[in-house]
């Protein structure tokens, strides 16, 4: 590498901003709300859904794309890097850490309020 190539790498890395997670993964129209890159959640998806952000050098249109440490994101000639918090955990880390106790009930109360959705809505359509 010459000295011209590490002078370039370094000036690169310097207009990266670092962004750490606390949580991951985030969705990319979050990123760029919170960053204040945009100035709210409507125009950061108007943003990505017309094709203005890059995620790891490639155009991206999904607004809930999950972003991880290690992706890096460019909008509006700034760049982005994600990296994970010490004390960060993922939703995976959160599902495994859950007792089964908790699991269990979250499961049970779920079918319980679907139960009641679905017999409120016999009751409504079945009129005489």
């Amino acid at each position: 590498m010459t000295e011209t190539d590490s002078a370039t790498k370094a000036v690169e890395e310097a207009d990266v901003q670092i962004v750490e997670l606390h949580k991951q993964p985030v969705e990319l129209y979050k990123i760029l709300k919170f960053e204040g890159l945009v100035g709210s959640g409507g125009e950061a998806k108007a943003v990505i859904a017309d094709g203005h952000v890059t995620v790891n050098d490639k155009i991206e249109t999904q607004k809930r794309k999950k972003i991880v440490a290690g992706d890096t994101i460019q909008f509006s000639g700034m760049t982005i890097r994600m990296q994970l918090a010490a004390n960060a955990i993922s939703d995976a880390e959160k599902q495994v850490s859950k007792p089964a106790s908790e699991k269990n009930t979250a499961k049970k109360s779920d079918k319980k309020k679907s139960a009641k959705k679905s017999v409120t809505k016999n009751k409504t359509t079945v009129k005489g």
